[in-house]
């Protein structure tokens, strides 16, 4: 696998059709769930005659349907021995529940999952205490129990309040392996403070902290070790030296063994706290935060990591050029954390707004000289209009994408006329203006183009584009050119109000508004800033 892949469609025909056996070195997946629902709610037994809901974005409450049953009849019939039994206890267990659909919709896929995997890969699935339990046994019977690594407890928010129980403030990061010889490199933490102060207490003349090391180990040696040093012999006290004597001569020419002043007693060995790489990371993660409100990398998306978290999977589990595989890849982090460490990767997500996000994350971040393909977008005014018809929410974040803009975080029927949003700087001293966005489907005219100029004049937007299917009227024209030009302080024009066809926008056409931010220097400048990019709101 030698570029960078977003599949857009299921996963699980995703898996089967496109991704190799044994091509992938790093499975990260945080599954879709309901968490916040009534917990209760999940094991009320079904009849099994409900309708298929489709699957929408966040769109994660699970129905035993008639598509949970052929999926579970799928698993139980299919010769995966282990996953079959586990299913059907489950079932005994549980009963035509929702979350029994879950755990059949779940099933296949880990299946898939692991024949992807390298012999030297590991699978980190993220969930949260509702389900943990089950997908532990699930994914028991699909890589062996033998392989189980870890539950990694993360701390994703503060305590709270909680009616009649404990606050619930962690999720679960499941980790195992496909083998017993999976690739590791071992991770840090910063050590918090507590423990700097307890431990690090002495700082030299250069304002560097440093502790006492005893130089010693426990028990005796007859070789170099064993031997007096500086008058010092280890043996009587049953210990040895854990460095040559050589080796203490150096460190104590390089002004790092501390003698006491009081005669015959032990030296010790200077250990700064700037030389030290950190704690050795354990299985309770309670140093990465949840983004809050104003994070500048928070895109708006429900589910959203923080990349912090990913990069620490990334760099344990993989190394620079394997492939990081995320079959629910939501708005990204995962991909944007692969992409910074300099792994290849795929994503595969079923809705075309994570498509478009990642897209449009990936462009802010990286420029346009970020190489990567997509698999699943319409490629033709056949597939759009199919999309636009079949589902005009997927059709309106797909032509999102095809400016890469960045969609509205919404309510279905509460936009407020914008469905998304671009942003630019037409001096790189001034602010971020922003262009709004209005995607239509079906029959567009004259009245769609007044309510965009209320929606620009209302937001105070630099400009307004419309994106339509149909090839605009001349009264649509004229209504636009009637808004007038955005004028930049840079002297250049730009019309107010810009009409833009689907068919326009797959053939290469653009918009026109100020590109001083496209000037190379200006954009790594104001990322090495913390300042923001071209397109997008202000994250790193």
């Amino acid at each position: 696998m030698e570029e960078n892949i977003l599949y857009y469609g299921d996963n699980l025909a995703i898996l089967r059709e496109h991704v190799k056996d044994e091509s992938v070195d790093l499975i990260y997946l945080d599954p879709p769930f309901k968490s916040d629902q009534d917990y209760n709610v999940l094991f009320a037994e079904q009849d099994g005659n409900r309708s298929a809901a489709q699957i929408k974005a966040f769109g994660d409450t699970w129905r035993w349907d008639q598509g949970a049953v052929a999926a579970f009849d799928e698993v139980v019939t299919s010769g995966h021995g282990q996953v079959a039994a586990t299913l059907q206890a489950f079932y005994t267990m549980l009963g035509p529940s929702d979350m029994l659909a879950y755990l059949a919709y779940m099933a296949p896929r880990l299946i898939e999952l692991r024949r992807v995997l390298k012999d030297t890969g590991s699978i980190y699935l993220h969930c949260d205490p509702t389900a943990s339990h089950y997908l532990k046994l699930s994914l028991d019977a699909v890589f062996g129990v033998d392989h189980f690594r870890n539950e990694i407890i993360w701390k994703r928010s503060h305590a709270h309040s909680s009616a009649k129980r404990f606050g619930p403030i962690h999720d679960v990061i499941l980790f195992y392996s496909k083998t017993q010889k999976p690739l590791w490199n071992p991770t840090f933490q910063e050590y918090d403070a507590q423990y700097i102060e307890k431990h690090y207490r002495h700082i030299d003349e250069l304002g560097r902290r440093y502790k006492h090391e005893n130089p010693t180990g426990a028990g005796t040696r007859k070789g170099e070790t064993g031997k007096p040093w500086r008058g010092i012999d280890p043996t009587p006290k049953g210990r040895h030296w854990m460095r040559p004597p050589s080796e203490l001569d150096k460190l104590d020419e390089e002004g790092l063994i501390y003698w006491p002043k009081k005669a015959g007693s032990w030296p010790y060995i200077k250990v700064y706290l700037d030389e030290m790489l950190g704690a050795a990371a354990q299985d309770v993660w309670t140093d990465i935060n949840v983004i809050n409100m104003m994070a500048k990398e928070r895109l708006g998306y429900p589910t959203q990591k923080p990349v912090a978290l990913l990069e620490r999977i990334v760099q344990a589990s993989s190394n620079e050029g394997d492939v990081v595989l995320d079959p629910f890849c939501g708005c990204g982090t995962a991909i944007a954390a692969a992409q910074q460490l300099n792994r290849r990767w795929v994503g595969i997500d079923i809705t075309h707004l994570a498509i478009t996000l990642i897209k449009h994350r990936l462009h802010n971040a990286y420029g346009k000289e970020v190489d990567f393909k997509v698999v699943g977008e319409p490629e033709d005014m056949a597939g759009a209009r199919e999309l636009g018809r079949s589902d005009p929410y997927q059709f309106q974040w797909w032509a999102l994408g095809l400016v890469d803009a960045r969609p509205v975080e919404q309510k279905k029927g509460a936009d407020q006329g914008v469905d998304g949003r671009l942003y630019f700087r037409d001096d790189p001293k001034g602010p971020l203006n922003q262009i709004v966005i209005s995607v239509k489907a079906g029959v567009t005219g004259p009245a769609h183009v007044r309510d965009l100029r209320g929606v620009v004049e209302r937001e105070k937007a630099a400009i307004g584009l419309l994106i339509t299917m149909q090839e605009p009227t001349a009264k649509m024209r004229a209504e636009a050119a009637e808004a007038g030009v955005y004028a930049s302080p840079g002297g250049t024009r730009h019309p107010r109000l810009q009409l833009r066809t689907v068919e326009e926008l797959m053939a290469g056409a653009v918009l026109d508004y100020p590109r001083y931010a496209d000037n190379v220097t200006f954009k790594k400048a104001a990322r090495v800033k913390g300042k923001g990019h071209t397109n997008g709101e202000l994250f790193d």
